[in-house]
């Protein structure tokens, strides 16, 4: 009973916590969190768009296919990163399926919406070859600028107690 009555009043202090978190920019929802994040996410985003784009490109693919199986990858890898750092926290797979997709779901999805956007703008992008200066910079380009917009979010969920704070919550754990 006496565990309890302490697990309750830790709960109450970690949602205090949260609460003014929340209200006033706590130090768990800085800056230097927010882009580590988004880095984590930009890493797996960046295998599978990277990859995808080299396929499409490499099979003479046209724009929709190529940018289609980028983005399918870049979920795909975004999530894995996760999920195995999950994983070996010793986190049962079902769950740990959970925490990655609540986790990088948003994230992964601002990153690919203005990746690929910033492709679509950038003239001869996505008609530019393997071979070609073009399509390296440019999709280095697209990388830098999600990162600049997709940092916001993930702080903005980190301070909620959302994204990969959800993540952080299973450091630690073996």
């Amino acid at each position: 009973m006496q565990h309890d009555a302490h697990a309750h009043d830790t709960h109450q202090a970690h949602d205090t916590h949260h609460a003014h978190g929340d209200a006033h920019g706590d130090a768990t929802a800085g800056w230097g969190m927010a882009a580590r994040a988004t880095l984590h996410c930009l890493t797996g985003c960046a295998i599978g768009e990277v990859l995808g784009m080299v396929i499409g490109t490499a099979l003479g693919w046209g724009t929709v296919p190529t940018m289609a199986l980028a983005i399918a990858l870049a979920f795909v890898f975004g999530y894995s990163l996760t999920l195995y750092a999950v994983l070996r926290a010793g986190v049962a797979l079902g769950a740990a399926i959970g925490v990655a997709l609540a986790a990088d779901t948003l994230s992964i999805t601002v990153m690919e919406i203005v990746d690929n956007g910033v492709l679509l703008v950038v003239p001869g992008a996505m008609d530019a070859h393997l071979a070609d200066a073009l399509f390296w910079g440019a999709l280095a380009f697209a990388f830098a600028v999600a990162f600049v917009v997709t940092t916001p979010v993930n702080k903005w969920l980190i301070g909620r107690g959302k994204g990969h704070a959800v993540v952080h919550r299973y450091h630690g754990i073996r």
